[in-house]
């Protein structure tokens, strides 16, 4: 089922075999018709992620990034859509010569294309199929798995297939039963996993892999728990203990040489010794892809939530995540007065708008520590034109395309715009951080580069104009036409930029930003 982990298990392997010495990296094989994850709602399936290269992409491509310490491309996400938009263009150039083009052998063909290409400079690629098993729309991707392993040496593809136990309350047993169809069906296309990960509550027992080895056919030693952790990075050190990663080695017949673990298991150490501090640094997530329906879609927001964790982890300093819907201003405004941090990520649409902006504005009149992302900055430009510079009615022309001082705006070029795929400033761009400035002093040098996701800019026109009453525009693109960082000089801690910084920040090296905003957190915590 989906939203078992596989692409933390994936993350996982890659680190363990990275961690031996060799190069590796990740592809995410997604089956759904959609080009690229850039045009789905966050609460429908999770953040879009974006890549150094402008990819919009699922977001298992920020666990590689944040478990490798390495950056992905776009090319490192592959969908139906993608896949079958390729084949076409080939179809219409006449590249098959007149032949019938087939499920079997044209598009598995180029899947395999596609996942040589892709891995091509590295000594390992680690492929995560999206879906389950027994999905139509899957079919495909499995078929191509099969036949690389039928028209390669049979030790250089390796199939690791994750499934769950779930263990019965009324009872207290787990169950064994659903991975055993799980991997009938799998049979039944052609593959014979490797190894079993097992994903449960608890860890797998001896009864338990005897039972998965007698009816999957699989080996006792290459069945792997994975039992539910309260940190995403401990599990490699999990699987380490399973020697999976050994296991991997051994049987790709390359020389399992001795690891760099050390490094890794220091991080977890310090997030541990973190956890256990007994001050909790409160941080508020104001936004509005808080729940959908019943639920709560937290995934919507994981690069945000990770590189806290990797702040305070650096920090040892212990917190909480306090989730805030932006869609009630006034209940928002009072649960933020408990805070000791607020941070406004990006969003897109008009609702919870106005409760994003009443937070902004306790937060600068209580000087309450603030980090403001993409809409976070366009919302804190907003709350400053209204009430500090006496521009009332002004607003963003994505709310109000009617406002007579649109502070916000869309740029010339992106007017003209029909297509909403893939036409936003993404990717990696350079910024230019004033001297003097808190901003420059977190990063540490003049010129930066961070990601962006996003089509509206603050107007050009009002720059001079809103520079008073203490705001600063602390980072601008190099030709200083567009702002891309702002603070306040009367605030301990008030920043916002127009960028994602969280795509960037991973466990090994969290980001300056975030550690800036923990750290005067845990200040005001302490006063």
């Amino acid at each position: 089922m989906s939203g078992l982990g596989k692409g933390v298990t994936a993350s996982s392997v890659a680190r363990l075999i990275q961690d031996r010495g060799y190069s590796v990296s990740c592809l995410k094989i997604d089956p759904y018709v959609n080009v690229d994850a850039g045009t789905m709602r966050p609460t429908e399936h999770g953040e879009v992620f974006v890549t150094e290269d402008g990819g919009e992409i699922d977001q298992d491509l920020g666990n590689y990034e944040r478990f490798l310490n390495k950056d992905h491309k776009k090319q490192h996400n592959l969908t139906t859509g993608k896949i079958y938009q390729k084949l076409i263009k080939k179809e219409r150039r006449g590249d098959f010569l007149g032949k019938t083009v087939q499920i079997i052998p044209h598009l598995t063909n180029e899947i395999i294309n596609y996942i040589e290409e892709t891995g091509e400079k590295e000594d390992f690629l680690v492929i995560e199929i999206g879906g389950t098993v027994g999905d139509y729309e899957n079919i495909p991707f499995l078929e191509a798995a099969r036949q690389m392993r039928l028209e390669n040496n049979p030790k250089d593809v390796i199939y690791v297939h994750v499934t769950y136990l779930p263990i019965l309350k009324a009872i207290g047993e787990q169950k064994t039963k659903p991975t055993q169809h799980s991997v009938k069906e799998l049979r039944a296309q052609g593959i014979i996993p490797d190894f079993i990960i097992g994903r449960s509550e608890q860890p797998l027992d001896k009864p338990r892999k005897e039972k998965i080895a007698l009816f999957c056919d699989a080996e006792p030693n290459k069945i792997i728990s994975a039992p539910n952790v309260d940190n995403i990075y401990k599990i490699p050190g999990k699987f380490k203990q399973q020697e999976l990663g050994k296991k991997i080695l051994n049987q790709a017949d390359v020389e399992p040489e001795e690891n760099g673990f050390q490094t890794w298991r220091e991080m977890v150490q310090k997030m541990e010794r973190a956890k256990r501090k007994q001050e909790e640094v409160k941080i508020a997530l104001v936004g509005k892809y808080i729940s959908s329906g019943d639920f709560s879609v937290r995934d919507s927001y994981i690069s945000i939530t990770e590189a806290i964790k990797h702040a305070a982890g650096e920090l040892e300093t212990n917190y909480s995540i306090e989730w805030i819907d932006s869609t009630n201003p006034e209940k928002a405004k009072k649960e933020v007065e408990k805070m000791d941090a607020v941070i406004i990520p990006g969003g897109f649409g008009t609702s919870g708008i106005e409760g994003k902006i009443e937070t902004i504005k306790k937060c600068r009149e209580d000087n309450i520590p603030f980090l403001g992302l993409c809409l976070g900055l366009q919302l804190a430009i907003v709350e400053h034109a209204r009430n500090q510079v006496g521009l009332k009615k002004a607003h963003s022309t994505e709310i109000n395309e009617e406002t007579p001082h649109p502070v916000i705006d869309l740029l010339e070029e992106q007017r003209e715009i029909e297509k909403k795929g893939n036409t936003m400033r993404l990717g990696a761009y350079s910024a230019v951080l004033k001297e003097g400035t808190k901003t420059r002093e977190l990063y540490g040098k003049e010129k930066i580069k961070e990601r962006h996701r996003h089509r509206y800019e603050v107007n050009p026109k009002y720059h001079e104009k809103l520079e008073k009453e203490s705001l600063v525009l602390s980072g601008k693109s190099p030709d200083g036409k567009l702002v891309e960082f702002i603070e306040r000089k009367d605030h301990p801690y008030f920043i916002a930029t127009q960028a994602h910084p969280e795509f960037k920040s991973r466990p090994e090296e969290p980001h300056p930003l975030f550690k800036g905003l923990v750290e005067q957190g845990k200040k005001r915590r302490e006063e």
